[in-house]
């Protein structure tokens, strides 16, 4: 009897230890995600990047049963966001909305602390759109081909809003310079383009080489005057809009693409988890809606990939970082 105690007590023993270590498995080894995640868009809240983090983070939530904050670091366009999410721990729960600038343009620019090639886990392409040229409403110009003979006839006359030293609209304002041989000044807003929009809708500064997210509500609402956009084709949300080549500035093409990135060494179910969510996003209608509404052009489907955003990246910094290091392009 005594014996048969014992064999009972040592049973339920073992049973409890096995049952222990069972569940330190599960916990230890719980379905991504257990817990909020965090996309941090390098940029200031209210500007284009943070509107598309947005969009997107509202859909994702559904699909991976968990929120998606978004967190605000704007910065030496866009690097102090990047160089967080570079540093994080690789397990999906901290990446970035990041884009042409934050992942090609800064890399020649800046000295970063961090390898744009080396040191992230590329997971979805989700959408693009040309660069706007704008101006204040009062400007004296009616017309791209009109804008650049009053820059030519008043060098250091206008004044550009920018990110700051690197970024899209300042590499955006260089390569204008240099195809047009005229000369402005640059006024930086370290809050992003955002900031910067608004003054250019109070007139205090006269135009922007800005993102089409960002300046076509001011376009539409006709607080501006919308000059071209940087792409070979017409915006689909702006028909109205000539292009560059239409204009009278033929080759200036430039388009800004937004990606999500985790950092370096995530593991390949947390890439697949992840890139399901956004592409369960791009998939729905008024998540598609909302985009085009801001002149988002959505990748399709097949060009969604992991994969499809590496290898667009490569080329991107194998065409860009040349081009910029020839032109003596620095951040200041």
């Amino acid at each position: 009897m005594s014996m048969s105690m014992r064999a009972r007590t040592a049973l339920i023993a073992s049973l409890t230890f096995a049952a222990a270590l069972g569940g330190a498995g599960a916990a230890s080894g719980q379905a991504f995600p257990a817990r909020p995640v965090t996309m941090v868009i390098a940029f200031g809240a209210g500007g284009p990047g943070d509107t598309i983090g947005r969009i997107l983070a509202e859909h994702m939530r559904g699909t991976l049963g968990q929120p998606v904050v978004i967190e605000n670091l704007p910065g030496a366009s866009g690097t102090i966001g990047v160089g967080r999410v570079a540093r994080a721990v690789p397990d999906g729960y901290t990446f970035t909305l990041g884009n042409w600038a934050t992942h090609v343009l800064n890399g020649p620019m800046f000295s970063l602390s961090y390898d744009l090639a080396a040191d992230f886990t590329p997971v979805a392409l989700v959408s693009n759109d040309p660069l706007t040229i704008v101006a204040r409403k009062s400007f004296p110009a009616n017309d791209l081909k009109e804008f650049i003979a009053w820059l030519k006839a008043n060098p250091d006359g206008a004044t550009q809003g920018t990110t700051g030293a690197g970024g899209i609209s300042t590499v955006g304002g260089l390569f204008f310079r240099k195809e047009t041989g005229t000369q402005f000044r640059f006024v930086p807003y370290r809050n992003g383009l955002a900031a910067a929009m608004q003054d250019l809708v109070a007139g205090q500064i006269d135009f922007m080489i800005d993102t089409a997210a960002n300046s076509l509500p001011q376009i539409r609402a006709a607080t501006i005057k919308a000059y071209a956009v940087t792409a070979k084709t017409k915006l689909a949300a702006a028909p109205e809009i000539p292009t560059v080549d239409e204009a009278g500035l033929p080759g200036l093409h430039a388009q800004n693409w937004q990606a999500i990135f985790l950092p370096k060494g995530a593991p390949r179910e947390v890439v697949a988890k992840l890139n399901a969510a956004t592409t369960a996003a791009l998939a729905d209608p008024n998540v598609q809606r909302r985009l085009a509404d801001i002149g988002q052009q959505i990748y399709p489907r097949e060009q969604q990939t992991p994969q499809a955003l590496a290898v667009l990246q490569k080329a991107e910094i194998e065409k860009w970082w040349p081009i910029i290091k020839a032109a003596g392009i620095k951040a200041e």
